[in-house]
């Protein structure tokens, strides 16, 4: 456990191999504080967290999402070249974790499906879910348990959300499956700041970002 704000956002990796062991309520409470802590358009809290234990409820949704991996993403994976701040051999590792994720979505003890009460969600909509979402993913790892964000059920929208048993005007926007993780913790891979960063002008990269 760390309790150290930079450390967990520098090493909060997506744990997708999991452990079936149970997580207690008392930790999962804590995690849901977090989330409830966070930003979201006008304090309005149209935030709602489905907490789901229930294994059937979960490999109705698993069945979904592993066929959004069978036709998408596992395709897209194999296609894909290595992302920044990896090479090939982490990159296939990510691959691996990402179908072994696939195949034992339904074993994670818990699982929080983020959603927004709200009947015409808009662009700006998942700034009201998904500073929760990071809040609950910082606050796993303080824990010392694993967890990753997906939103691959979206592929499947309607019939995923029907096996969750969303009610209309009610939508998800990541599930978070939580977990003692198999892995260890530890520096997330990305490519230079200087990269990504600008100053005053698209395009432009920002000197005093070297380094950072």
């Amino acid at each position: 456990m760390t309790q150290d704000v930079f450390e967990i956002m520098q090493t909060t990796r997506a744990m997708r191999r999991l452990k079936p062991d149970p997580v207690p309520d008392a930790l999962i409470v804590k995690i849901l504080r977090a989330g409830a802590a966070a930003a979201n358009g006008g304090n309005t809290q149209k935030w709602r967290f489905l907490v789901i234990k229930d294994g059937a409820k979960k490999q109705a949704v698993q069945r979904w999402y592993k066929k959004a991996y069978d036709e998408v993403i596992g395709p897209r994976y194999a296609a894909s070249a290595p992302p920044p701040g990896t090479d090939a051999t982490k990159y296939a590792r990510q691959h691996n974790a990402v179908e072994y994720l696939t195949e034992h979505f339904h074993e994670a003890p818990v699982w929080i499906v983020v959603c927004l009460e709200d009947p015409k969600p808009n662009r700006m909509s998942g700034a009201s879910a998904y500073p929760a979402v990071q809040n609950m993913l910082l606050a796993a790892r303080a824990l010392g348990l694993g967890s990753t964000l997906t939103t691959r059920h979206l592929i499947y929208e309607k019939e995923a959300e029907a096996a969750l048993g969303l009610p209309p005007g009610v939508h998800s926007y990541a599930i978070l499956p939580i977990g003692w993780p198999m892995g260890k913790f530890g520096p997330v891979g990305r490519g230079p700041l200087e990269a990504i960063t600008y100053l005053d002008n698209w395009g432009e990269h920002w000197e005093g970002a070297k380094g950072g």
